[in-house]
C-alpha cells in the first residue's frame, strides 16, 4: 500500500514540477545578490575566467583570482579593481594538489572563507589518441576534474558549517557528447558533469540546501585553446557572451547552464535518435579545429 501512495505522490510532484517550469518561462526569475561574497575563480588569467571575474566585479563581490600565468591574472585583477572590486591574486597550479591546499589555507588567512567558487581552469591537447602524450592525458585530468575535487574539499567545510555557498563547475558540451581528437578532454568533462550532479545530489541528501551548484556547458568558445574552431550548426562563442550566461545562471541558482540554451534540445533528441541519424547530424555539423593526427597538425 505504501508503494502505491509513494508512486501517486511521485506522479503529483512530476506534474507540479512541469507546471512550475512552464510558469518560470514566462515569469522572470528572482536574482540573488553576490555583493560582498568572497568569490574564488580559477583560470582567471584569460578567457571565460577573466570575463567571469569582470561580471562579479561589476556586482561588488570580493575576488580571489587564481591562475598559473602571473601576468595574465594580474591584468585581470587590475581591470577588476578599476570596476571597484577588492581583488586578491594568487599564482596557483591547479594540477598540483598540495599547492591547491596551501593556497586555500593562505586565502582563508588573508581574505576569509570563500563562499562562491568557479572551478574554471582547464586544459586541452587536440590530437588523436595515439599522438597524445601520456603526460598530456594526466595533465588534462589533473586540471579538468581532479583539481575540482581538491578545491571543493578544501573550501567545503566552511560552506557546510554555514549552509551557504555556491560551487560552479565549468564543463563543456563535450561532457554530454563526444568529439574526435580530444578524447582526454571529453572524458574529463564527462567526469566534471558527473561530479556536479553527484555533488548536487549529496547536498540534497545531507539537507545542505543552502549550498547551491551550477554547471556550465558551452559549445566551442574562442579561448585560444583550440585553433581555428568552426561548426555549421552552432556558433563559435566569445568569452564575454559565455560569462554573461554563466553569471545569469549563478544569480538564478540554475543547475545546468547550456550555451546556447537550445543545446538542451539537441541532447534530448540524441537519446532517441538511431546511430545512423546521429552520424548524419555529426556530418552536417562538420566540426573542425586544428589537431595533431599521426604526429602532424591538420584541420579535423
Amino acid at each position: 500500500m505504501n508503494i502505491i501512495l509513494d508512486l501517486l505522490l511521485l506522479l503529483i510532484i512530476i506534474i507540479y514540477s512541469y507546471l512550475e517550469s512552464l510558469v518560470k518561462v514566462f515569469i522572470p526569475q528572482r536574482r540573488k545578490s553576490v555583493a560582498g561574497e568572497i568569490v574564488l575563480i580559477t583560470g582567471a588569467g584569460h578567457g571565460i575566467g577573466r570575463q567571469t571575474a569582470y561580471e562579479f566585479a561589476k556586482r561588488k563581490s570580493r575576488l580571489v583570482l587564481w591562475d598559473i600565468n602571473k601576468h595574465g591574472v594580474e591584468e585581470t585583477a587590475a581591470e577588476c579593481r578599476k570596476l571597484g572590486a577588492i581583488t586578491h591574486v594568487f599564482v596557483v597550479d591547479c594540477s598540483n594538489r598540495e599547492e591547491i591546499y596551501d593556497s586555500v589555507n593562505q586565502v582563508k588567512k588573508e581574505v576569509g572563507d570563500v563562499t562562491i567558487v568557479v572551478n574554471n581552469a582547464g586544459a586541452v591537447y587536440p590530437a588523436d589518441l595515439l599522438s597524445t602524450k601520456d603526460e598530456e592525458i594526466t595533465k588534462t585530468f589533473e586540471v579538468n576534474i581532479l583539481g575540482h575535487f581538491w578545491i571543493t574539499k578544501a573550501l567545503l567545510p566552511a560552506m557546510m558549517q554555514r549552509n551557504h555557498g555556491h560551487i560552479v563547475t565549468v564543463a563543456s558540451i563535450c561532457g554530454h557528447g563526444v568529439i574526435p581528437y580530444i578524447i582526454p578532454y571529453c572524458s574529463s568533462k564527462f567526469a566534471a558533469v558527473g561530479f556536479h550532479r553527484a555533488l548536487t545530489s549529496e547536498f540534497e541528501a545531507l539537507g545542505k540546501t543552502g549550498i547551491k551548484t551550477s554547471c556550465l556547458c558551452p559549445v566551442f568558445v574562442n579561448t585560444g585553446f583550440t585553433k581555428n574552431p568552426s561548426t555549421r550548426l552552432c556558433p563559435v562563442l566569445e568569452t564575454d557572451e559565455v560569462a554573461r550566461s554563466l553569471i545569469d545562471g549563478i544569480l538564478t541558482n540554475k543547475k545546468m547552464i547550456f550555451v546556447p540554451s537550445y543545446l538542451n534540445i539537441f541532447l534530448t533528441l540524441e537519446r532517441f535518435l538511431p546511430e545512423r541519424a546521429l552520424a548524419a547530424i555529426n556530418h552536417v555539423q562538420d566540426i573542425q579545429f586544428e589537431a595533431v593526427v599521426g604526429h602532424k597538425t591538420k584541420m579535423k
